[in-house]
């Protein structure tokens, strides 16, 4: 025991540092790893912000958040006497909460053998994503990366794994800045629930804002350090579009990861049910709007000085990187088989793949570039959906980019413009999820950057799903559960 509690504790003095250094240092306010350990200083001032916060708002529990695959919250809560010691030591969980899928069967871990399920693991508390929930009464969140128990990161953390990029994007001298723009729909709680499935009404209730929703949703995200910057009815009744502020780092998959829970939550209140599924006849988009800048956050790095509106070099390699991985990009941000009928829903023909699409400000393109001046200039990624965990998308994400920056193969044209080079090959999204697993696993570059144990977990786990697809009965199950 004694041992255990020793490796607990180096976890815990480098796992802290990460979230108390965003006071000293620019570069670990953006998400970035680091293994140095904290002054108690520094420790101590965000323990005592904490306390002051706890006795304010007479907190009773604290939820020890952490993200499974999917980008569903998964939490201990804890009586708030125990936070400070949680906060040394850590929540431990089973293993098998943040890897099994929504509903495991018996003979799953017979399917899925990249990890092991039997074990536990440990939350460690990141102090800068403590916040009081106003949705939630008498309960603080804070938002949690995974240890194994002798102190390892569980490689399978979507949140590491994104972490991990962005300190690679760091190395590389640059920093990202970005946002995540949500649909989601909103239903009408059906009267009658029977045991084996939920039965929604025909059509979906809003035709346009319920005001006290929406209100106090925006205004809860807001306490919690998700800053909103739109919303608005989107193109059919019950479906909404919340846009958020641009931030460095980690924090825009954070906020994402917020709302999931949080527009669950309020919408419970006013008795609805929101959900970010896609069901036939709906297409929830997320898109994840980024730039990269330069490491100090000062120079957006796609915005060309010249004021021509278009990318500059360093945009089009990075843009090039997005095009020439999007196969495997596309099954991290469709990852299920109703997610990838989006991509096909403008071709009549029967196609394996279709052709990943380009241009500015075009709202069709899977890549869509804006360049509204030097805050303004950024690329829309749109090939996910919002069921595809947000964690995935930012890593994924960079590690093209990246790929792009770094890559020999040349510069992509321009629509209208032949003076650049053409990337050496043309890319191609699957339609089927078969055939993305099959582009994921061979892409060498996602693989190496999101590493081999996740590709083969994540791999494994679709699979799975394909040999157990639910059936349309079954089907609004996955409704609750991806809110």
């Amino acid at each position: 025991m004694s041992k255990l509690r020793r490796t607990r504790k180096k976890v815990t003095k480098q796992h802290i540092f990460s979230t108390e250094v965003g006071e000293m240092d620019v570069s670990n306010s953006k998400g970035i790893l680091d293994t140095q350990i904290p002054t108690t200083p520094h420790l101590s001032s965000r323990m005592k912000h904490i306390k002051q916060e706890m006795a304010k708002n007479h907190l009773q529990f604290v939820r020890f958040e952490a993200t499974d695959l999917h980008g569903v919250s998964r939490s201990k809560s804890i009586p708030a006497h125990f936070f400070q010691e949680k906060v040394i030591h850590g929540v431990c969980m089973p293993r098998g909460y943040l890897e099994l899928i929504p509903n495991p069967k018996d003979d799953e871990v017979d399917h899925i053998r990249a990890t092991c399920f039997n074990s536990d693991i440990v939350l460690m508390p990141e102090l800068s994503t403590f916040r009081v929930l106003p949705w939630a009464e008498r309960t603080a969140r804070v938002i949690c990366d995974t240890f194994t128990v002798t102190g390892e990161p569980l490689l399978t953390s979507p949140r590491y794994i994104a972490k991990r990029q962005l300190s690679q994007l760091q190395d590389s001298g640059f920093s990202l800045l970005s946002a995540f723009i949500y649909d989601f729909c909103i239903f009408a709680v059906p009267e009658i629930i029977n045991s084996k499935t939920i039965s929604f009404p025909a059509s979906t209730l809003l035709n346009n804002h319920d005001q006290p929703f929406i209100q106090e949703l925006v205004d809860g995200l807001y306490h919690t350090g998700a800053n909103v910057e739109s919303f608005s009815s989107s193109t059919r009744p019950g479906l909404m579009e919340i846009c958020f502020l641009p931030e460095f780092g980690i924090s825009s998959a954070d906020n994402a990861f917020t709302l999931r829970t949080g527009v669950k939550e309020v919408a419970r209140k006013y008795n609805y049910i929101a959900s970010f599924f896609i069901e036939t006849g709906f297409c929830n988009s997320g898109i994840l709007s980024h730039s990269l800048w330069d490491v100090d956050g000062k120079k957006n790095m796609f915005c060309s000085s010249s004021g021509i509106e278009e990318l500059t070099i360093t945009g089009k390699k990075w843009l090039a990187g997005l095009l020439k991985h999007s196969a495997a990009l596309s099954c991290l941000m469709a990852p299920a088989v109703s997610c990838r009928k989006r991509y096909s829903k403008e071709s009549k023909d029967l196609k394996e793949s279709v052709p990943t699409t380009w241009g500015y400000n075009d709202n069709s393109c899977a890549f869509n570039i804006k360049c509204h001046g030097e805050k303004g200039t950024r690329i829309e990624n749109k090939l996910g959906s919002a069921t595809a965990n947000p964690y995935l998308v930012l890593a994924a994400t960079v590690a093209a980019g990246l790929d792009g920056l770094q890559s020999s193969d040349g510069v992509l044209a321009s629509p209208g413009d032949s003076t650049d080079l053409y990337p050496s090959k043309a890319s191609e999204i699957p339609l089927k999820l078969e055939d993305a697993l099959v582009a994921l696993e061979e892409d060498q570059c996602l693989r190496q950057a999101l590493g081999e144990t996740f590709i083969r977990y994540f791999v494994a786990m679709k699979k799975y799903d394909l040999e157990n697809e639910e059936t349309d009965a079954e089907r609004n199950k996955f409704l609750e559960y991806f809110i």
